[in-house]
């Protein structure tokens, strides 16, 4: 049986299992590296990606976004997004230091070299067993910032987390996760959703400082734009420089707009998955301690609060420009509308001191043309013999008139209709 598949057939189920982690259990120790790619260099990564096949062997085929490598002892997982790759490192087994550079240390070089992109994010993960005893105080302290310690249950209590989210002088950050009962897929799961919690946190983060630094211009504009709808507001403000002005200020806004409009879109749409991510991972209270919920809405609800504003403030400025436009070309068309009706007055004003001249010349011309006549007349009544010719041209002059007259009045008639 021949099945027509859609072009797209393929491409759609490879995306439904791609975001995935192979199955691991405790003890295991991660490490996952998070570059900033930008939208147009998917082709780099997946060379990249290319190229480290040839220190191991695959285990899930290289494709566009998604491959599983086997290097060794150590399995790598690639993942592209949108415009950021991930590179997963796992290590399963038994370790003494939870956080050691040195386990990753050969194979994390050959990641580095020629690795595309920026690290917006790296993190050392230690998952353990619930068997294995709890650490000592001395020991949390070492590995993270006391004051900035967040523990929590997850997964409903089937495990805790421990971390302080910063940044280390090895240039990673730290993650302990204990495993308190978690089974087959779940392991994996758990991680997958802390990390795209971090992942997704931090590339919502990234609208923020181009927000904070860009506020000041948008307070200009504000300010500049206020300036301008009083000035239209005002008749003895000039129209030209006005809309010199206002020109000007339409520039810079939509220069604004396309500056941020994708990042500010990208802020939102990763902060919603940072809290759809938040609210899977089902956290419980640890007493003494602030939770990851707590960590995050703090310091991302804020952020995206900013870049909401900013956005808004955007729109907002573009809506009232565009309504100054619009009283300007209004305020624009009336002078328009007064000139037109001065000059139509004038105009119709010169029409009637034509016509009036029209008339008397009208006049004149009957005069003329009845003398014309009339003398023409004398020349064949002064042919006659036996009468009075002045009488006979007396009397010929009330006569020429009128008939001229009216055969004027008769023309001009016809040439009304």
């Amino acid at each position: 049986m021949t099945i027509r598949s859609h072009p797209l057939r393929a491409a759609l189920s490879e995306e439904m299992h791609v975001r995935r982690l192979p199955r691991f259990a405790a003890p295991c120790r991660l490490l996952q590296i998070v570059t900033l790619l930008g939208e147009a260099s998917g082709d780099s990564a997946r060379d990249h990606i290319a190229m480290l096949v040839t220190a191991g062997r695959e285990v899930v085929p290289v494709s566009a976004r998604y491959a599983v490598l086997d290097l060794g002892g150590v399995t790598l997982v690639w993942e592209r997004h949108t415009e950021f790759a991930t590179y997963t490192l796992l290590c399963p087994g038994p370790f003494d230091a939870p956080f050691d550079p040195e386990l990753f240390e050969p194979i994390q070089s050959r990641i580095l070299d020629h690795m595309p992109g920026e690290i917006v994010r790296a993190t050392q993960i230690a998952f353990v067993g619930g068997n294995a005893p709890d650490p000592l105080p001395a020991d949390l302290e070492a590995w993270f910032a006391p004051e900035a310690m967040i523990v929590c249950d997850v997964a409903g209590g089937l495990a805790t987390v421990i971390s302080d989210f910063r940044l280390n002088e090895d240039g990673y950050g730290r993650l302990l996760v204990r495993d308190r009962g978690l089974e087959h897929d779940e392991p994996a799961q758990l991680l997958l959703r802390l990390q795209e919690l971090g992942n997704y946190r931090n590339m919502a983060l990234l609208g923020l400082p181009l927000a904070q630094r860009l506020t000041p211009a948008v307070t200009g504009l504000e300010a500049r734009l206020a300036g301008l709808t009083h000035a239209v507001s005002e008749r003895t403000s000039e129209d030209d420089q006005l809309l010199d002005e206002l020109t000007f200020l339409s520039a810079e806004l939509a220069r604004l707009l396309a500056e941020t409009r994708y990042r500010m879109s990208a802020t939102r749409a990763y902060g919603q998955l940072s809290i759809d991510r938040l609210a899977g991972l089902k956290i419980g209270t640890v007493r003494g301690y602030q939770t990851l919920a707590d960590f995050t809405e703090r310091r991302l609800t804020p952020a995206l609060r900013t870049c909401e504003s900013f956005s808004a403030r955007l729109d907002d400025l573009s809506r009232r420009a565009s309504w100054t436009s619009e009283l300007l070309r209004t305020r624009i068309d009336i002078a328009l509308a007064k000139q037109n009706r001065d000059l139509l007055t004038s105009m119709d004003r010169r029409t009637r001191l034509q016509l009036r001249l029209q008339q008397t010349v009208e006049g004149l011309s009957i005069v003329a043309i009845s003398y014309y006549l009339v003398a023409l007349m004398s020349y064949l009544v002064g042919a006659l013999p036996g009468h009075s010719h002045d009488l006979a041209m007396a009397a010929a002059v009330p006569l020429v008139l009128a008939v001229v007259a009216f055969s004027l009045w008769r023309l001009r008639r016809r040439l009304s209709e």
